[in-house]
């Protein structure tokens, strides 16, 4: 019982470890240029109120990344991580066309 005991703590200890160490590189990571190749095929916007509406009609007002369920982090950060762009961070009042609505 003890060596079970003891591999959950060291693995819980590691596991915790790479949780920390990844959200320490996502928040080193760069942040997406609009003139990025993914961003400009995404209508990615650092500000959402710049957003072309004529040209994502799907844009509605009050939409930003901060508030999609893609934004890795909590709404109150300036930038967070986003599946859309690996390794890059979006902001928090970005918008791209692969928004959706957070839960």
């Amino acid at each position: 019982m003890k060596s079970s005991r003891r591999t959950f703590l060291i693995t819980s200890l590691g596991v915790a470890s790479t949780f920390a160490l990844s959200r320490q590189a996502l928040a080193d990571a760069p942040k997406v240029a609009e003139t990025d190749p993914t961003a400009q095929a995404l209508g990615y916007k650092e500000d959402a109120s710049k957003v072309d509406k004529a040209k994502f009609a799907k844009y509605a007002a009050g939409q930003d990344c901060g508030n999609c369920s893609f934004f890795q982090g909590k709404a109150t950060d300036a930038y967070a991580g986003c599946p859309m762009f690996a390794g890059k961070q979006v902001a928090s009042k970005g918008w791209c066309s692969a928004y959706n609505k957070k839960a």
